[in-house]
């Protein structure tokens, strides 16, 4: 009795162990494999990040391995020189923890949600509409949900373009996109390199350059806003460098009647580009009475 009580539990171990060889993988357990699921911004893989380059794509900002230049390699830093797309070259193991254990090849690239726009392109949009341009400058803006929240401001108040530093600014990206509920899609975002240089030159184009800040000159509604304009807001915390500053034509202020002695950037913003089309609807209105 006891002998075929030990033979049946053999037997029924022998079924168990054949029916989990023949037990498919379950989903959790490939992604425990495989690795954590990418964030929508980032592209992996030295294929991947060449077809994204190829095709016009936005892209903000290449990671690559340490001393990896060879093969395909030196494809993706010749494509992303001629698209003026900062390169860093960071250690394996930031590039392992950022892919979430899946395979990189040495190659991540930060993408935006959508393509950015060129500057001349922007102005060209400008004259096609037979409107003085206005551009949004923003001097090292760093959070994403402050350049959210001014892209729905400027897609509201008229902003032809907004224009952002390729370097040490916050870059288009899966938050902003949210924050700015839509209008990411709508207004054109380009990309500078120098300020001042970008600002010089929109100056010889005929457009007048207004920076906000605290300490400015007047009033912001004691200005004349409704010309060819770039409004300048600095960045959270440090405003405007003294660079930019520099190349401003006149700093408008915000009167503050409180104890607070300054503004969140995104509502500075807001405000402001208000005022500008506030006076433009007055000024076009007018000259049609």
């Amino acid at each position: 009795m006891q002998r075929n009580s030990k033979k049946g539990e053999w037997e029924e171990k022998k079924k168990q162990k054949r029916n989990n060889r023949n037990k498919p993988i379950e989903k959790h357990d490939l992604s425990r494999t495989e690795g954590k699921k990418l964030p929508e911004d980032v592209l992996i893989g030295r294929n991947a990040v060449i077809e994204a380059l190829r095709s016009e794509r936005g892209i903000n900002k290449i990671l690559l391995a340490e001393g990896d230049r060879a093969g395909s390699v030196k494809e993706i830093l010749s494509l992303a020189r001629e698209r003026g797309i900062v390169v860093q070259s960071v250690n394996r193991s930031k590039l392992e923890a950022l892919a979430g254990g899946m395979r990189h090849q040495g190659v991540l690239a930060y993408v935006s949600p959508v393509a950015y726009a060129e500057l001349e392109d922007i102005l060209k949009r400008a004259a096609e509409k037979e409107e003085s341009p206005f551009l949004l400058l923003l001097d090292e803006l760093e959070d994403p949900h402050n350049l959210g929240a001014l892209l729905r401001t400027a897609d509201a108040a008229g902003v032809h373009g907004v224009l952002i530093p390729k370097r040490r600014s916050v870059p288009l990206n899966a938050t902003v996109a949210k924050t700015s509920a839509g209008a990411v899609e709508y207004v054109p975002v380009a990309r500078i390199g120098n300020i001042s240089q970008t600002l010089r030159g929109l100056k010889q184009k005929g457009m007048w350059v207004a920076g906000a800040d605290m300490g400015g000159e007047q009033a912001y509604y004691e200005a004349d806003l409704t010309g060819p304009l770039v409004l300048v807001i600095g960045s959270e915390g440090h405003g405007m460098s003294r660079l930019t500053r520099e190349q401003c034509d006149f700093v408008v202020r915000m009167p503050m009647a409180g104890r607070i002695n300054s503004l969140n950037a995104s509502v500075a913003g807001s405000i402001l580009m208000y005022e500008v089309m506030r006076q433009r609807l007055l000024k076009r209105n007018g000259s049609r009475s």
